[in-house]
């Protein structure tokens, strides 16, 4: 992931235009809460980069590429090319009986808009490195305010994920089967969460970054034998340094 971080920033100053742009680079922790029995949360140490000169963009952990689109000032609409890293599953040590279910990679087709403060985003990706040979449908819808020196990004989104996607990460094979857990074909389900960015300035370039977020599971995925919480929250803190490039 770091390797495409720099890749992308080294073909945008090759590509881009003179012009300078802003970039924001951080470091913090994320957390992510496990819907499964007996699988502990997740702590990572996780870099931070926001990044976009109208040709690639980088969005914390997603990346893309420009390749159609339109730049009005206070609306904008663009579609891309993108990627972004899936941070899901457990080893086989973690539930007795159960094969591995794999973190992966996603890529697909991105749409995003925005007029005023007002942004929504839709994308199809699927999964690239092949684990679950699933499809996902993600869009969302945010708005951008402020309170005092405190500003906000609240967004509502909606996921559909296809049975292959429910099936690998929440199913039982029928070798997998016990008397504590039964065989279960998860389909696929729809995913619907909410999250928001919160970020307060510290100085001119330094700034404390919040990320929230809270995903309830698709009724197929919460009826699964292996999970014992229908919600998985998440969130990111970090310090940001703003500068131009």
């Amino acid at each position: 992931m770091k390797l495409l971080l720099i890749l992308t920033l080294l073909l945008a100053h090759l590509f881009a235009d003179t012009t300078k742009q802003d970039v924001t680079i951080g470091a913090g922790g994320y957390y992510q809460t496990q819907p499964y029995k007996g699988v502990d949360n997740l702590f990572l140490p996780s870099p931070v980069l926001f990044f976009d000169n109208g040709l690639f963009y980088v969005r914390w952990t997603q990346i893309g590429v420009y390749f159609l689109g339109q730049n009005d000032g206070d609306t904008a609409w663009a579609f891309s090319l993108t990627a972004q890293p899936r941070i899901y599953g457990y080893k086989s040590s973690d539930i007795p009986g159960m094969a591995e279910r794999k973190n992966s990679f996603e890529g697909g087709l991105d749409f995003s808009a925005k007029r005023g403060d007002l942004h929504i985003e839709s994308m199809l990706v699927t999964d690239m490195l092949y684990k679950s040979k699933a499809w996902i449908f993600k869009t969302e819808a945010g708005y951008d305010f402020k309170i005092g020196n405190f500003s906000f990004y609240p967004t509502l989104i909606l996921t559909y994920q296809s049975a292959q996607f429910t099936d690998y990460y929440y199913g039982v094979k029928r070798s997998e089967a016990s008397p504590t857990k039964a065989e279960y074909r998860a389909k696929g389900g729809v995913q619907l969460g909410v999250q928001t960015y919160i970020e307060y300035p510290l100085s001119k370039d330094l700034s404390l970054f919040l990320n929230i977020k809270l995903d309830r599971l698709s009724h197929e995925a919460s009826k699964s034998p292996i999970v014992k919480d229908k919600h998985i929250y998440s969130g990111l803190a970090s310090i940001l340094y703003h500068f131009e490039y």
